[in-house]
């Protein structure tokens, strides 16, 4: 136990000192490293990936802002500090040993809904680049639970297993509590259609001219359980941590039940078959 305890502590007081000060790489690196933060926070909007993201997000919409003010240094859920010491990692999804690049590019292709690989690409190197830099001298921790930052594995672990559970009881009034909190603590950024206002990501539907806005059916979002384990962890904004775990389980299950783009086949339907649940049932149909 004390060990484990001495390992945190060294983990974190070594990313604090990292972060103290952390200038930009000089030279060609740093240049790459610079184009992977702009690439991050305007992804829909890049020139090097606008024509093969079809929505409308970018990858700062889930991995928020720490105190300076840089995408993915949140303490919380989401964050890439420490990602880039777990790789290469073992994929569940994948059921292979993956790279980092390979885990930018499934978020990519299924929370970006995303239409090409990026791996190996300029866009792709770049974005490993930026994230990289995020954890420099942060000490390697190869991750053999999964493809995330050793920061919240455990909480990752834990949660999302909470979650499962109290998703699999979900019912007909779940979804309606989900709705009703929705409106009252979501809309006023996401909108009451779920398509966003501003600066705020949508969360599911079209656009005018047809075309998906949020992520697929088989983003790490549109999961259940993974969902109500981030949002609880990051929503609202400014206030994470405060939300009871029946109204994070709820409110995701209200989002996930939207209609979303499928990926090769696979659909909302099957997201809440994955916790025996009918979608039909869920929503009062």
């Amino acid at each position: 136990m004390k060990k484990r305890v001495g390992i945190v502590l060294l983990f974190i007081g070594t990313w604090l000192c990292a972060q103290e000060n952390h200038s930009y790489p000089e030279g060609t690196v740093g240049e790459m490293v610079k184009l992977g933060e702009d690439i991050i926070n305007h992804t829909y909007t890049h020139p090097l990936t606008k024509d093969l993201v079809h929505s409308k997000l970018t990858c700062k919409n889930c991995h928020l802002a720490g105190k300076d003010g840089r995408t993915g240094t949140t303490q919380n859920i989401g964050t890439f500090i420490g990602t880039a010491t777990a790789f290469p990692s073992y994929s569940k999804r994948h059921h292979a040993i993956i790279t980092l690049q390979d885990r930018i590019n499934g978020c990519f292709l299924r929370c970006m809904n995303g239409q090409q690989s990026i791996v190996n690409t300029k866009a792709g190197l770049a974005m490993a680049a930026y994230i990289t830099w995020l954890s420099d001298g942060v000490p390697m921790h190869m991750n053999t639970k999964g493809p995330r930052s050793p920061k919240i594995t455990k909480l990752w672990e834990k949660n999302t297993k909470k979650f499962a559970k109290l998703q699999r009881k979900a019912t007909h009034t779940n979804y309606l509590h989900g709705k009703a909190f929705y409106e009252k603590k979501c809309a006023l950024c996401h909108g009451e259609n779920g398509k966003g206002k501003g600066d705020f990501p949508p969360l599911w539907g079209k656009d005018a001219s047809g075309k998906w806005l949020a992520f697929s059916a088989d983003g790490s979002m549109a999961k259940l359980h993974n969902s109500a384990t981030w949002i609880q962890a990051n929503m609202p904004l400014g206030e994470a941590n405060t939300l009871s775990d029946q109204d994070a389980a709820d409110v995701a299950l209200y989002i996930n039940a939207q209609e979303r783009a499928n990926y090769h086949g696979y659909s909302i339907d099957d997201n809440f078959k994955q916790f025996g649940l009918d979608l039909s049932s869920i929503i009062g149909k």
